[in-house]
């Protein structure tokens, strides 16, 4: 069941959005304006979550929220913070952080929808991280992903600028899962709220990783799941064959689908961090989804 939808991931990083063809965000601005509304006009119930924002940073809230005036159109907004492997700043600085985003949200709930800490070092490391995180953010926020379930197949490609030339910040990317990707338990997930959510990005076609959420999700007592349905995705042929099986299979969950990712065939440049060449096709696929999926 979706029961939120998540406008766009991190789109101050530009491995998500290439702000270098808008640099003032003007752009990303009004196609979130107009896919929330497109979303409102579909269904009252589904809460609109502006993306996740990473690196956190007050100004650019603040420029989205007041500037572009987003805080009449969104119903929440949301943050991705990872202290132990990609920010410059301790687990500890997370009260001021969550603080510091507060000031400028304009009232409106802050979700934490991606965090996290791999084991790529030490895997008591992430114990810790995952005890720390939550015994700082209970209370302070109103929802909290961890990312993610499962490590990432040495197989896979992140999409990351610059990719293996980023040293251990990108292999970290590997070792986010509580769960390795040969299926065995690593010791964090012991530690792991049952009510914490759990954000897990699923890659077109990826029915086995599907099957794998959907059984231990359910084997741990975990509601609360964040996943992504992509744009780009939504126009390859069989798309909807193979979001209508992702989505059945993980009905019995409370989800939370981030929805970006330009078509190629739809960007200002043929790239899924491209700004759309028309913001308001955005604001179609939405409605789309909406209606396809929103029960």
């Amino acid at each position: 069941m979706i029961e939120a939808i998540q406008l766009w991931n991190e789109p101050n990083n530009i491995a998500y959005w290439d702000y270098t063809l808008d640099p003032e965000w003007q752009l990303f601005a009004r196609m979130i304006a107009w896919a929330a509304d497109a979303i409102h006009d579909e269904t009252p119930d589904v809460t609109v979550v502006l993306a996740g924002i990473s690196p956190i940073d007050p100004a650019f809230l603040d420029l989205l929220l007041s500037y572009y005036g987003l805080a009449g159109h969104v119903d929440a907004v949301a943050a991705h913070g990872f202290p132990q492997d990609w920010q410059l700043w301790p687990f500890d600085a997370w009260p001021a952080q969550v603080e510091s985003l507060r000031r400028v949200a304009r009232g409106l709930p802050l979700w934490i929808t991606a965090t996290g800490c791999s084991s790529f070092g030490c895997e008591e490391v992430q114990v810790f991280g995952v005890q720390r995180t939550f015994q700082l953010l209970r209370g302070r926020v109103e929802r909290i992903f961890w990312y993610s379930l499962f490590d990432l197949p040495r197989s896979r490609m992140v999409l990351t600028r610059h990719k293996e030339s980023e040293g251990s910040d990108y292999y970290r990317h590997f070792y986010t899962g509580l769960i390795r990707d040969d299926g065995v338990p690593k010791p964090a997930l012991a530690y792991l709220p049952r009510d914490a959510g759990v954000c897990q990005w699923i890659a077109f076609e990826e029915r086995d990783l599907v099957e794998a959420l959907a059984c231990w999700m359910t084997r741990l007592g975990l509601r609360s799941l964040r996943t992504n349905i992509s744009w780009a995705d939504w126009h390859r042929p069989d798309a909807l064959r193979w979001f209508d099986y992702m989505m059945e299979r993980l009905e019995p969950f409370a989800l939370t689908v981030t929805l970006c990712f330009t078509p190629p065939s739809r960007g200002i440049r043929p790239d899924p961090t491209s700004p759309p060449a028309n913001p308001g096709e955005f604001a179609y696929f939405c409605r789309e989804v909406v209606r396809r999926y929103v029960r």
